[in-house]
């Protein structure tokens, strides 16, 4: 506020000039200064509405730059959240994570409905599905991977909020969890949306830090630039 009005000081001090010049007795200003007076106020109404344009197009510049790199970085994480890392050799089945084994078949066959419901696109349901794998099989040791894909799910719904508390979750219960840092480029895509820009960089400055060498770690170093 206070640079606004100081940036308005020539244009005020102008003004008060003119309604000088024209109220004054018509000794205390002569013709030349008034009509001198008058021009330095177009000048400076010219100066302001030409500042005011600029600033309007940087303003428009910047939120273009920004929508870009929130379209950057969700269709981004839309393609990490729908890779699923490959299973190693003996594996029990191709959609659990590698060096993960199910505790029972019923398990295995929930836990495959959801991730064929998820690759489908179906969102909805596959996010109906995880929640209740989650919340049938806890120690499961596909939980974690059920957690992001969960996650994942409320992200492609657009559901950020709970996109960032399901992966938060499985951040804090599984660290050291391959999918983690993944976890944490969703949350900050969702804080991104979410216009918490602040959230963002403190999520993707801990994959850099705590997961350095994981994959996400590069892609992290490239948003942290973009919201500099």
């Amino acid at each position: 506020m206070r640079d606004n009005v100081l940036s308005l000081r020539p244009l005020i001090v102008a003004t008060g000039l003119v309604l000088a010049a024209l109220t004054a007795p018509a000794h205390a200003f002569s013709d030349d200064e008034a009509r001198k007076a008058i021009l330095d106020l177009r000048q400076q109404v010219q100066q302001q509405n030409e500042q005011s344009q600029r600033a309007k197009l940087q303003l428009a510049d910047q939120i273009q730059s920004l929508q870009q790199e929130v379209a950057q970085l969700r269709d981004q994480l839309e393609l990490v959240s729908r890779q699923q890392p490959s299973a190693k050799p003996g594996a029990p089945s191709g959609t659990n994570p590698p060096g993960t084994a199910a505790g029972d078949p019923q398990e295995q066959a929930a836990y495959d409905g959801a991730m064929d419901l998820f690759r489908k696109g179906q969102y909805k349901d596959a996010a109906e599905s995880l929640a209740a794998f989650t919340s049938l099989y806890p120690n499961s040791q596909l939980a974690p991977s059920a957690l992001f894909y969960l996650g994942s799910s409320r992200y492609g719904m657009k559901d950020f909020k709970g996109a960032i508390e399901q992966l938060t979750s499985m951040v804090q219960k599984s660290p050291e969890n391959a999918r983690a840092p993944d976890a944490l480029l969703i949350i900050a895509g969702g804080q991104i949306e979410l216009n918490n820009r602040a959230g963002a960089k403190a999520s993707l400055q801990r994959i850099v830090r705590d997961y350095p060498n994981a994959p996400a770690a590069a892609t992290a170093k490239s948003r942290l630039q973009l919201l500099q």
